[in-house]
């Protein structure tokens, strides 16, 4: 998998030879930018989704601990690189995945690169099996991920699914959740209940349905307010439902 990844040090030489090290050997990481102190890591971090910070320790505005005590939702591993192998209870203390002492070593530079990896591998692997939209009929309830975790759902709080090309929309009475999986895997997920494909962008709980409007394939107003167009292919299959 691709590691999107920054590196932060204040040497202009040690970045670049870290930055030429990683380009080399290291094809699996993404590099998206360098900074030079803590306010312009902290700026980086904040405006990327990262998975590996290379970390110095000491640097001007602060050290590495100073940063670190800044980002209140880290989701990004860290590899140290510093010259004073007296930082390393601290960095372990900060769950530092690595520990790289300069003048940097390709063979551990490569191991820790692969550490991470195995590390976000992992992540991804639970949030395929476990956080990914599932559906459970006793319950009535839906799983769906989040960045940070995953939500339930009661199934019948949904008033309708909205493609957004890889991605779907669901919305709720008076709020909507964007989800990173397909329309069409929402509506195989749904397809124990009432749920209709009404149009290529639209999924709709029947339930919702509060009016019909006629017209070539007409349309329906669901209990949030929204006015959804019916596809003529569609048309029949929705009205099936009301016989």
């Amino acid at each position: 998998m691709k590691l999107r990844a920054i590196i932060v040090e204040d040497e202009a030489v040690s970045r670049e030879i870290l930055s030429n090290y990683i380009g080399k050997y290291c094809p699996n990481v993404e590099l998206l930018g360098e900074a030079s102190n803590i306010n312009e890591a902290y700026d980086l971090i904040q405006k990327n989704e990262l998975d590996l910070v290379f970390l110095d320790v000491e640097m001007p505005f602060g050290n590495a601990f100073d940063l670190l005590e800044k980002i209140n939702d880290r989701r990004f591993e860290i590899v140290f690189v510093t010259a004073y192998d007296h930082y390393a209870i601290e960095a372990l203390n900060n769950h530092a995945s690595y520990y790289l002492l300069k003048p940097i070593s390709i063979d551990e530079l490569i191991k820790a690169v692969n550490h991470v990896a195995e590390i976000k591998e992992r992540e991804n692997d639970l949030q395929n099996k476990i956080l990914s939209p599932k559906v459970s009929k006793a319950s009535g309830k839906i799983t769906i991920p989040l960045q940070d975790g995953f939500e339930v759902l009661d199934v019948n709080d949904i008033v309708f699914c909205k493609a957004d090309d890889n991605y779907t929309e669901i919305h709720l009475l008076d709020s909507k959740k964007l989800v990173s999986k397909t329309l069409k895997y929402f509506e195989l997920a749904l397809s124990e209940y009432d749920f209709a494909r009404i149009h290529k962008s639209y999924l709709v709980n029947i339930n919702s349905i509060i009016k019909y409007k006629k017209g070539k394939g007409g349309s329906v107003i669901v209990s949030n307010g929204k006015e959804i167009l019916v596809s003529s292919s569609k048309k029949g299959a929705l009205l099936s439902y009301f016989k």
